[in-house]
C-alpha cells in the first residue's frame, strides 16, 4: 500500500459521522417507528406490517436506479460525495415529519404514514447509497478501507448509542407526558444533528479511484455483470438475512420490556428505563466490539471472522426466550455478550462490498460501486421490511392490543420475536457465509492487478 492510499484521521472521522447520521434515523426508525405506530399514532400492527411490504416494492426500482444515476454522476465534487450536500436537509426534513403526529382521521393517518414512510425511505436511498458508494472510491487499498469501515461503524453505533440513550428520556422530558409530542420533538433535533454530521462528512472527505470511463456501459449491462458476480449474490443474501433479524427484533424491543419485563418508564439507573438501560448497555458493548475489527480480520481473514461472529451472535439471541421477566441482570448480560460479538461484523460486511465491487472491476472491465451498494441496500431494506412486516403481522396474529394488559399468546408472540426468530435467522446468515468464494490473499491480488490497469488505463477484463 502506497502512502497516498492512506486516509488521515481527520477524514476517517468525517466519514464516520455520515453513519452516525445515517444511524440516527435508521435505529429511531427500526426501534421506535412499530411502537410509534401502534401505541402513539393509533395504527393497527397488522396495517403497519402491510406498509412496510408495500414501500419496498418501490424500493426495488429506487435504489438500484440511484446506484446507476451516482455511478453516472460526475461533478467537481466527485460521483458520490455532491449527494450528502445536496440530500441533507431534506433527509431531515422527511424524518421529522414520520414523526408529526397529525390531527387525521384513522384513514388519514394511514395515508399519511404510507406518505412520510415512502418518502422517507426514498431520501435515505439518495443520501445512503452514494454515501455507502463513496467508502470505494476513497482509497484502492483493501486494507485501508477496513479500516475506514471500523470508524464508520464507531460513527454508526455511536448514532446508535445516541439513539438508545437519549430517545425515551427526551420523549418524556420533552414531551412533558404527552407521548405523541415528545416523539416530535425529539425527532425534530434530532433531525437537525443529522443534517449538520452529513455537512461534516461532505466537506472532510475526498474521492480518489477514477474508475475508467465507459460511454457505451447500460445500465441494463451494469445490472447484468452484478447478478454473475458470485461474491455480491452471497452477500445479499446474507444481507436480507441481517437486516430481517435485526428488524424483527428492534421492531419489538419497547413491546418486550413494557409487556413482558413490566418496565413502566421509572429510572432504574442514573435517568435509564430498563428499556433505555438495556439499548445503552448494548450499544456501548457494540462499540467495543467494532475495536476488535481489525485484529479479527488480520487474525482469520473477513469472511472467517463473520461468519463466526454472527453464529455466536445467533446463540445470544436464542438464550434469550429462556431468561425469566424478572432476571434483568441476566438479560444486560447476555445483550452485552452478544453485542460485543456482533461489534465487528457491520464494518467486516461493508468491507466485504468494497472488495466485491474490485472484483466486479477486475472480472468484468466495469466499476459500478454506487449500482454495488445500492443493491446491496436494497438487500438490507428487503431485510427490514421481512423483519418489519413480520413484527406487525405476528403481533395481529398472537393477539396484541395497544397499551392492555396483554394474553399469554401476545407475550410469547412477543417473546419468540424478540429472542427465537432473530436467533434462527442470524444462524441462517453465518451458515450462507460459507459460500463466499473471495479470500483476503484472492482480495490483494485483485487489488495489486486493479492497480496496474488503472496505471495502463487498460481495463482487461478477465471474463470466465
Amino acid at each position: 500500500m502506497s502512502a497516498s492510499d492512506k486516509l488521515s484521521i481527520r477524514e476517517k472521522v468525517g466519514y464516520g459521522f455520515g453513519d452516525t447520521a445515517s444511524n440516527i434515523f435508521f435505529q429511531f426508525v427500526n426501534i421506535f417507528l412499530l411502537y410509534y405506530y401502534t401505541d402513539v399514532f393509533g395504527l393497527s400492527p397488522a396495517a403497519v406490517g402491510v406498509m412496510f411490504v408495500a414501500a419496498r416494492f418501490w424500493d426495488a426500482i429506487n435504489d438500484p436506479l440511484m446506484g446507476a444515476v451516482a455511478d453516472r454522476t460526475n461533478t467537481r465534487w466527485g460521483k458520490y460525495r455532491p449527494y450528502l450536500l445536496w440530500m441533507a436537509i431534506p433527509f431531515g426534513l422527511m424524518g421529522y415529519l414520520c414523526f408529526a403526529n397529525p390531527d387525521f382521521s384513522e384513514l388519514g393517518k394511514l395515508v399519511y404514514a404510507y406518505a412520510t414512510y415512502i418518502g422517507l425511505m426514498m431520501i435515505y436511498t439518495a443520501i445512503n447509497v452514494p454515501y455507502s458508494a463513496l467508502m470505494g472510491v476513497m482509497t484502492p487499498s483493501s486494507e485501508e478501507r477496513t479500516k475506514l469501515a471500523t470508524y464508520r461503524f464507531v460513527g454508526a453505533f455511536s448514532g446508535t448509542l445516541l439513539i438508545s440513550l437519549g430517545v425515551r428520556p427526551l420523549v418524556r422530558e420533552l414531551g412533558g407526558g404527552d407521548e405523541a409530542l415528545g416523539f416530535k420533538l425529539t425527532m425534530g433535533l434530532l433531525s437537525a444533528v443529522a443534517v449538520i454530521l452529513f455537512f461534516f462528512t461532505f466537506a472532510w472527505t475526498k474521492e480518489r479511484v477514477k474508475p475508467q470511463a465507459d460511454a457505451s456501459a447500460s445500465i441494463a449491462q451494469d445490472i447484468k455483470f452484478l447478478f454473475r458476480n458470485k461474491p455480491w449474490i452471497i452477500m445479499v443474501i446474507a444481507a436480507i438475512l441481517t437486516l430481517s433479524n435485526v428488524a424483527v427484533r428492534g421492531a419489538v424491543t419497547a413491546h418486550f420490556f413494557k409487556y413482558y419485563v413490566g418496565d413502566d418508564g421509572e429510572a432504574v439507573f442514573w435517568f435509564l428505563d430498563k428499556t433505555s438501560l438495556m439499548l445503552t448497555s448494548g450499544s456501548i458493548a457494540f462499540i467495543c466490539g467494532i475495536f476488535l475489527t481489525t485484529w479479527f480480520s488480520k487474525t482469520f481473514g473477513k469472511r472467517n471472522s463473520l461468519m463466526a461472529l454472527t453464529l455466536l451472535n445467533g446463540a445470544t439471541l436464542l438464550g434469550f426466550f429462556f431468561i425469566p421477566p424478572d432476571a434483568f441482570g441476566a438479560m444486560l448480560a447476555v445483550n452485552a455478550i452478544g453485542s460485543i460479538l456482533a461489534g465487528p461484523t457491520p464494518a467486516l460486511v461493508w468491507a466485504i462490498y468494497t472488495d466485491v465491487a474490485d472484483y466486479g472491476e477486475w472480472r468484468f472491465g466495469r466499476r459500478a460501486t454506487g449500482l454495488v451498494f445500492s443493491a446491496a441496500m436494497f438487500a438490507q431494506k428487503m431485510g427490514l421490511t421481512i423483519g418489519g412486516g413480520l413484527s406487525g403481522w405476528m403481533l395481529g396474529y398472537f393477539g396484541y392490543v395497544a397499551n392492555q394488559a396483554q394474553t399469554p399468546e401476545a407475550i410469547l408472540g412477543i417473546r419468540l420475536l424478540f429472542s427465537i426468530l432473530p436467533g434462527i435467522l442470524a444462524v441462517a446468515n453465518g451458515l450462507i457465509l460459507i459460500w463466499y468464494p473471495l479470500s483476503d490473499n484472492e482480495v490483494a491480488e485483485i487489488e495489486a492487478e486493479l492497480k496496474v490497469r488503472r496505471q495502463t488505463g487498460n481495463p482487461n477484463p478477465t471474463l470466465a
